[in-house]
């Protein structure tokens, strides 16, 4: 006899990268060299590539929005430039996110990683709905890690380092997700300084004050507002330091590639022991809203129809009321019609 039961759910879900990182930053690279190394160590990855712009992507995908989205068809059919046309095909894609997390659901026995490449144009998927969408369907199913790629060379300047780590603060609270800030290109520049920056602070106003003293292209001049300025988010950003993981990574070479790894281990712990707790509360408390709004609107719809219950009986009342009004006021004039005629006979006859 045919089992009806369903299948069991797989005791460890495969972790999701969410790699997100201004363009530039050696994103693409970074995903192909992750891809090969866990082709490498025998555990092949579900890729999903979220980037309609892109024209070519240098390794295979599972799922692939240009398949499902024609880019330059969306910019030619709604009239729109660049970021509006990839805003518009994550839009369109974010109405089919049920289909793709049915299939990571199927395929989640045989997988171990789930790797998600996104736009170049990070504002056009982190702060779009379709962007929070696709991170709160993955994040609700699947423990889920967000991966900062960083242009380490382009963040050796200390006011360049510290516009990264706002757009890092403002990318984790945005979507309440584990972050680990990944300083790729370490074989042209070495990553050392941002941890010695990130756990010292002292160490990062000497480079600031060196900075300032310098010159250069980067560096801070004027009156010493901006140098104030870098001072105070520092001090402010200690604490925000404190959840974040930071791993120094060579795309080119695969260097850090396994301690990458180890902090998504980690972080998949972390998610499975503060996010999906503060998630799955969050939820509950959007269902019981839900529902109380849901019961709001149907005791004002009952009130409403007793309201219109009361009105119609009174209504009828008043009718019968005016109907017997009428009919004596009727059964009156044809006395006085009738008493009329009949004085009218009378008259004639004499």
């Amino acid at each position: 006899m045919a089992s009806t039961e369903s299948p069991k759910r797989p005791e460890r879900l495969p972790a999701t990268i969410v790699c997100i990182g201004m363009a530039g930053s050696g994103k693409t690279t970074f995903m192909q060299r992750l891809n090969a190394h866990l082709h490498a160590a025998q555990e092949p990855p579900y890729i999903i590539n979220l980037d309609p712009a892109v024209k070519n992507v240098p390794f295979d995908r599972n799922i692939d929005i240009r398949d499902s989205v024609n880019y330059r068809e969306v910019m030619t059919q709604y009239n729109l430039g660049p970021n509006g046309g990839i805003m518009t095909s994550l839009n369109l894609f974010a109405t089919k996110i049920d289909q793709v997390i049915g299939i990571l659901e199927k395929r989640a026995s045989s997988i171990s990683r789930v790797l998600v490449d996104t736009p170049g144009q990070i504002e056009c998927f982190v702060w779009s709905a379709s962007g929070a969408i696709i991170t709160d369907a993955l994040a609700s199913t699947f423990p889920t890690v967000i991966a900062y790629i960083i242009d380490t060379p382009r963040t050796a300047q200390p006011a360049t380092f510290m516009a990264n780590m706002l757009y890092a603060c403002s990318i984790l609270y945005k979507t309440k997700l584990p972050m680990i800030l990944v300083f790729n290109k370490t074989d042209a520049h070495d990553a050392e300084f941002a941890k010695e920056w990130m756990t010292d602070f002292e160490a990062f106003q000497r480079a600031l004050r060196a900075s300032e003293e310098e010159g250069g292209e980067e560096a801070i001049g004027g009156s010493g507002y901006m140098g104030s300025l870098l001072n105070s988010m520092s001090l402010m950003l200690d604490e925000f330091y404190n959840h974040l993981d930071l791993v120094g990574v060579s795309a080119m070479t695969g260097a850090g590639i396994d301690d990458f790894l180890k902090a998504v281990d980690g972080k998949v712990e972390e998610y499975e022991r503060d996010y999906r707790p503060e998630m799955e509360k969050a939820r509950a408390k959007r269902e019981e809203d839900k529902l109380k709004n849901k019961q709001k609107e149907l005791d004002r719809l009952m009130k409403d129809m007793n309201v219109g219950k009361a009105y119609s009986n009174d209504m009828r009342r008043r009718l019968r009321k005016q109907g017997k009004r009428i009919r004596k006021l009727t059964r009156r004039v044809y006395r006085d019609i009738s008493g009329l005629a009949m004085f009218r006979r009378m008259q004639f006859w004499r």
